[in-house]
């Protein structure tokens, strides 16, 4: 039996780690949107990082990606900024893989 266990210990652990990995990543993911926004939105220094900020506490209002992509097209919209719904969707997947493999470097 304790191969089976260790084998299962195994499993437990590297499902574990890649869980953490892309919680990392999904923190780096929107720390670089909210810059990216920041920069769209005209904000810079102390603003724009305290507005990346406010993106990465806008992913723990629920589950999903969804409420940080509400935030920022909220902002969008409020500054007039032209961006469409797909191209703040593409930049969040691109921002991801980007995280990813920052955290997967590290």
């Amino acid at each position: 039996m304790s191969g089976f266990d260790d084998r299962e210990k195994a499993h437990e652990n590297r499902y574990a780690r890649e869980q953490e990995l892309e919680f990392k990543a999904g923190a780096r993911r929107n720390r670089l949107l909210g810059q990216w926004a920041a920069e769209k939105l005209g904000l810079a220094g102390e603003e724009a990082d305290a507005y990346a900020r406010e993106v990465i506490a806008a992913d723990f209002e629920e589950a999903g990606d969804e409420d940080v992509f509400r935030k920022v097209r909220k902002d969008f919209d409020a500054k007039h900024v032209s961006i469409s719904d797909a191209e703040l969707r593409l930049e969040m997947t691109r921002l991801l893989d980007l995280a990813r493999k920052q955290v997967q470097e590290s």
